[in-house]
């Protein structure tokens, strides 16, 4: 299979190339070459290749600087995606776009599925969900895959972050008091090649690791392993702190965490619990 990985530089990307580039022919396409503000420069570079599955991991991310940009965010999360989609179906393509769990508002603490109605906080939010709507509506066999608090080697995350703080102060913390459902990179790499080889369910997906947790329970679970394993920390406590108290300049949603239900009946596999994927990241990855 001939397959697009657009944003093979991120943390994502980079996971999804390497993982299926072992047995398909994959072309990653980094930022510097595909600008998604520019829809020309897309059709140009996308029209001129040959694939049967594309994959876009590729967003603009940053959540307080989309507030300030509200022109570029919806020009790389809303209307790029829909421009890729459409290139996608000329070709008679599959693609799998990939969404965010900020497309809810968080005001339920229950786990989200794939049937719920969204109501984004930001521009962030909006943009993405923005996105869905635009590959969906050029072809519901398309699938929008969300995912959350992505972890993984080919780019440090929160997870790298907290251990490396550490390892240098003798205090950290951590948000208590918002919850989603982490994601190793390596793990939703590996869904994916097996999703392309099962029967096509197009639509909305979940795609990350099974259960929930508080940043600070995160965290905490990879201070835990890391200590374990002998790293030099200074203190292996993750102390709590407020999403209020961060004084973040766009709102977060609190409660995004999400079922896998539907992934796991279309996959034949429940994804591995979060706990599990941390540990496995931080003893392959961090500690060596």
């Amino acid at each position: 299979m001939k397959i697009v990985v657009v944003g093979s530089g991120g943390r994502l990307g980079g996971a999804l190339a390497r993982e299926l580039g072992s047995e398909h022919d994959v072309t990653g396409l980094r930022r510097k070459e595909l600008d998604l503000t520019d829809p020309a420069t897309i059709r140009n570079m996308l029209g001129r290749l040959d694939f049967d599955l594309l994959l876009t991991p590729a967003a603009l991310t940053k959540v307080d600087y989309c507030e300030d940009h509200v022109d570029e965010a919806m020009a790389v999360n809303a209307i790029a995606p829909g421009v890729m989609a459409e290139i996608a179906k000329s070709k008679g393509a599959r693609m799998i776009h990939f969404g965010t769990d900020y497309v809810f508002d968080g005001k339920d603490p229950e786990p989200r599925k794939e049937s719920d109605s969204i109501n984004p906080l930001g521009v962030y939010g909006l943009s993405k969900a923005e996105g869905e709507r635009a590959v969906l509506a050029v072809s519901e066999d398309f699938i929008v895959a969300r995912v959350a608090w992505v972890f993984g080697p080919d780019r440090p995350s929160f997870l790298d972050s907290i251990i490396a703080r550490a390892m240098e102060f003798e205090q950290v913390n951590a948000i208590a008091d918002k919850y989603s459902s982490p994601t190793f990179s390596n793990d939703l790499a590996e869904i994916v090649s097996l999703l392309i080889k099962r029967p096509w369910a197009g639509g909305l997906l979940n795609m990350c690791n099974s259960g929930s947790c508080s940043w600070q329970e995160y965290a905490q679970v990879g201070i835990d392993v890391a200590a374990a394993c002998g790293l030099p920390l200074r203190t292996q406590r993750v102390d709590a702190i407020s999403l209020e108290e961060m004084g973040f300049q766009a709102a977060r949603p609190k409660y995004t965490s999400m079922s896998v239900d539907r992934l796991t009946e279309i996959c034949g596999r429940r994804p591995r619990p979060w706990q599990e994927a941390v540990t496995d990241y931080v003893k392959r990855f961090v500690s060596t």
